[in-house]
């Protein structure tokens, strides 16, 4: 490495400060985004929890398909996996990376999403991860 050469660091990314379900929610879904652990849609999904393999599965509250929503559910509880009902589809699809972002840090473009799951959290020791699993009543 010559002297010349300019080191850059990378931009430290601070925590979001964990409030609320949303909050926890949408850093649980960052953080599973950063290791490639979410996945999207109902097929996949119902893939994912069929198999064992969905951690935990975020259900849109806007979705007006009753047949999806009753199959959702009824494989969560077979499968004994957590389900946490969201409020709105878009919301959950912008949070689980189903937009555009643009030069200004805004989203645009977004798609919703009326099923996603978590196959791996990435880093669990974060503040979003604990908040969530104590609304689960689990341990984090």
């Amino acid at each position: 490495m010559s002297d010349d050469e300019d080191i850059r660091a990378e931009p430290v990314q601070e925590e979001e400060k964990v409030t609320d379900l949303k909050s926890a929610i949408r850093g649980v879904l960052k953080h599973a985004l950063m290791v490639d652990g979410v996945i999207r849609g109902l097929h996949e999904t119902a893939k994912y929890i069929d198999a064992g393999k969905a951690k935990i599965v975020f259900l849109a509250e806007s979705c007006n398909e009753p047949a999806y929503k009753k199959l959702v559910q009824a494989l969560c509880v077979e499968k004994n996996t957590p389900l946490v009902d969201v409020e709105d589809n878009k919301l959950l699809g912008e949070w689980a990376g189903l937009c555009k972002i643009d030069k200004d840090g805004h989203p645009r473009k977004v798609v919703g999403a009326s099923c996603v799951c978590v196959t791996d959290f990435g880093d669990e020791q974060t503040e979003a991860y604990s908040f969530l699993m104590n609304q689960l009543g689990k341990s984090g």
